[in-house]
């Protein structure tokens, strides 16, 4: 079998090499899957060069999240039962860029069969993401505004229709002015084209009361730096500010009063955790809903270039080009002798 991996940190064209590798055999509590398809997230490009929240144990694997099917099983019951599923595979190492991945049985999420590969593939991180933060964390009441940064990004968009189905208003916030059409066409109520280069924090606040009326009572941002400092210092009486990136790479700039002042708060959000903390029960409610979100539209991924393992140097060059249309894939097995023809 084929993998991606990478020894030592840096650039992922660069460190990443496709390695020839004996098939994985489960153990106890284990399944192997036969891996069909897994996106290029920025948490996976951050993990490669060691700038994100889990740091790979060299030699690693890269991908945390993607589709397969269950074709073995180690010990235990409920390996056995996941057997020929087609599943949604969250890698928490990392490794789903691979012909075959053996992980944990309990980071398997069975999907419906009427979800496409490619929907498959991009089931889970930022549709949860986006669905936990808005309605089951801020639990956003209708007309309120939600300000959010990065708001170009598939997440982003995921956002703006998630604020149309549910009710509430989108203040958006993009790095080029050629974003914007394209967000309000998709439903987004207002879109501010911020450069941070040119810009200041306080300017971005500035606008940002200016759209909302000095109503900015809900925020989640990615991206930090100069665009989270000014997100903060925007957010009205009792604001809340979910921050799940960091996109820039750079911290938030907070002053004591500008929280004190309104009474708002800033909190840190992490899917791994929240999954955490939800029993069996719930998480099979959250599989359904999102489900259901992704058939109808609110939550699907729009998808962009394919590419087999053995061109990953290109595969992720693409993934880091600012402008390009969709979420690029990696596809393995069968899918990959599909795209071939």
């Amino acid at each position: 079998m084929n993998a991606a991996i990478f020894e030592s940190l840096g650039d992922p064209a660069a460190v990443l090499q496709l390695r020839e590798q004996p098939v994985p055999q489960p153990e106890g509590g284990q399944v192997r899957v036969r891996m069909l398809a897994s996106p290029i997230n920025p948490s996976d490009l951050m993990f490669i060069r060691g700038d994100y929240t889990l740091k790979p144990r060299l030699p690693s694997g890269a991908g945390f999240e993607g589709v397969g099917i269950v074709e073995a099983a180690g010990g235990g019951p409920l390996p056995r039962l996941m057997l020929g599923k087609r599943v949604a595979v969250l890698n928490r190492r990392g490794g789903n860029w691979a012909d075959y991945v053996v992980v944990p049985v309990q980071q398997l999420v069975p999907l419906k069969k009427h979800l496409s590969i490619e929907q498959a593939a991009t089931f889970f991180v930022n549709p949860a993401t986006a669905f936990i933060m808005t309605r089951l964390v801020l639990q956003i009441p209708e007309g309120q505004w939600l300000v959010q940064s990065a708001a170009g990004s598939e997440l982003g968009k995921m956002v703006i229709r998630l604020g149309r189905r549910f009710g509430f208003r989108t203040l958006n916030i993009v790095r080029r002015e050629a974003q914007i059409e394209e967000l309000k066409q998709l439903g987004a109520d207002r879109v501010i084209a911020f450069d941070a280069s040119r810009q200041t924090p306080q300017q971005l606040a500035e606008l940002i009361r200016e759209q909302t009326n000095d109503s900015a009572r809900y925020a989640i941002d990615s991206v930090g730096g100069a665009v989270g400092t000014g997100i903060s210092q925007a957010l009205s009486r009792a604001g809340r500010m979910l921050v799940f990136g960091t996109l820039s790479n750079e911290p938030i700039q907070l002053a004591p009063r500008d929280l004190m002042t309104p009474g708002a708060t800033i909190e840190g959000f992490w899917l791994g955790n929240f999954m955490d903390t939800l029993n069996l029960f719930a998480k099979l409610r959250l599989v359904s809903t999102l489900s259901g979100l992704i058939a109808d539209g609110t939550l699907c991924s729009a998808i962009g270039a394919k590419f087999a393992l053995n061109d990953f140097a290109a595969a992720v060059h693409q993934a880091q080009q600012s402008g390009r249309n969709g979420k690029v894939l990696f596809v393995m097995n069968e899918a990959a002798k599909a795209l071939s023809h």
